[in-house]
């Protein structure tokens, strides 16, 4: 077996590891136990200082983490950071593999989204290929309304609980003949329970009333059909939490025309990048929210749209407020609850009451004002330390 397991192809050997320790170790009903809920990743911590892996990625994610950075240092924060740049035309997963080790050590990260712009057939997306090698099998991101946003819908309150490793970003494709392209879309009943049931205890940890699971079972009916099955086997342990289902494309119009009809959504992993980017643009746009990445060990932060931003990057201009939320993010998952409340409340602050708006808001402030502002915030709440 353990010969077998070397050649399988690495990103879905962490899946099978899994399969083998469930059927190795059931639990006491002889039934398999699947991770959910919150991860206890294994931190690195040094002279009571944490450490964290930065990848700030391209576009405007360098000056986002030179922001970060900046905020950090003002608010005291006892955060180090090692940096793991990557060179976009590299065609070697060298710089890949120097970011999973410090990840890692170090258990937890902050990244921007990296570009990958070697266009190969056997050339990895390195967004898709860390969180695979790392099994962050769950992204969570909370879209809500900000008081100080005039958008259609101001009350927005929405939890999306996202497959992160398979479906239709498994990268397995070939040209089977000339002319003809096969792309395979992985569902598997381990990560589908898995993720389900993370969304329902989520539910339940954070007094949430209602999960809606979003799929295309309709349509393909095997795979998401697995999908839905997992995540209506996962609702019978909940009885106080209501389910129901909706198809990707219905889900898409309701959330437009009545976004409070959703409470927790959890999805696939394409129809999750898809409901996620409508909500985030419902709520102001893609500067604002984070989003968090979980496996059974480490732990990634970022932005919550996933964007590079090239075409703004080093203009000045870009909304620096989803990389400080993803930081804000970190600090909660390090304990740090109390630096995490300081970068908060000064973000809204900025937002919600000094109505310190880059061009994406429809305001003319650019991304120095921004971090400028909260930075003041932050020294008028750290005075009396």
């Amino acid at each position: 077996m353990a010969g077998i397991l070397l050649r399988f192809p690495c990103r879905h050997l962490a899946r099978v590891q899994r399969k083998l320790a469930a059927v190795g170790n059931p639990d006491g009903n002889g039934t398999r136990s699947y991770s959910s809920g919150k991860v206890a990743s294994a931190m690195a911590k040094y002279g009571g200082r944490h450490t964290a892996t930065m990848l700030p990625g391209h576009g405007i994610g360098p000056e986002m983490m030179g922001y970060v950075k900046e905020v950090f240092r003002y608010a005291g924060i006892p955060v180090d950071f090692e940096t793991i740049n990557m060179d976009v035309e590299r065609d070697d997963e060298e710089e890949v593999h120097l970011a999973i080790t410090s990840i890692k050590r170090n258990g937890v990260a902050i990244k921007g989204n990296i570009e990958t712009k070697v266009n190969r057939p056997n050339m990895k997306s390195r967004n898709v290929d860390l969180r695979q090698q790392l099994d962050l099998f769950v992204n969570v991101l909370h879209c809500h309304s900000f008081p100080g946003i005039t958008c259609r819908h101001g009350d927005i309150d929405i939890v999306i609980v996202r497959q992160n490793t398979e479906g239709e970003y498994s990268m397995l494709e070939n040209e089977s003949v000339p002319g003809v392209v096969e792309s395979l879309k992985i569902i598997t009943a381990d990560n589908s329970m898995r993720l389900a049931e993370y969304a329902f205890k989520y539910a339940k940890e954070n007094n949430r009333k209602k999960v809606t699971a979003i799929h295309k079972a309709n349509i393909m009916k095997i795979a998401d059909g697995l999908f839905l099955q997992c995540c209506k086997d996962a609702a019978k342990k909940y009885p106080e939490i209501e389910f129901n289902s909706m198809i990707v494309d219905n889900c898409c119009m309701q959330l437009v025309a009545d976004p409070n009809q959703f409470d927790v959504m959890v999805t696939t992993n394409l129809y999750g990048s898809i409901v996620s980017n409508v909500i985030c643009g419902m709520v102001g746009g893609a500067g604002l929210l984070s989003g968090r990445n979980y496996g059974d060990k480490y732990a990634v932060f970022e932005p919550g749209t996933r964007n590079t931003g090239s075409t703004i990057a080093g203009k000045n201009i870009a909304n620096p407020t989803a990389m400080l939320n993803a930081s804000a993010d970190l600090l909660e998952h390090l304990k740090l609850n109390h630096h995490a409340h300081l970068i908060r409340q000064a973000i809204n602050k900025t937002i919600n009451e000094d109505k310190i708006h880059t061009p994406d808001l429809g305001g003319q402030a650019t991304s120095i004002d921004v971090v400028q502002n909260i930075i003041k915030d932050l020294q008028l709440n750290t005075q009396t330390w």
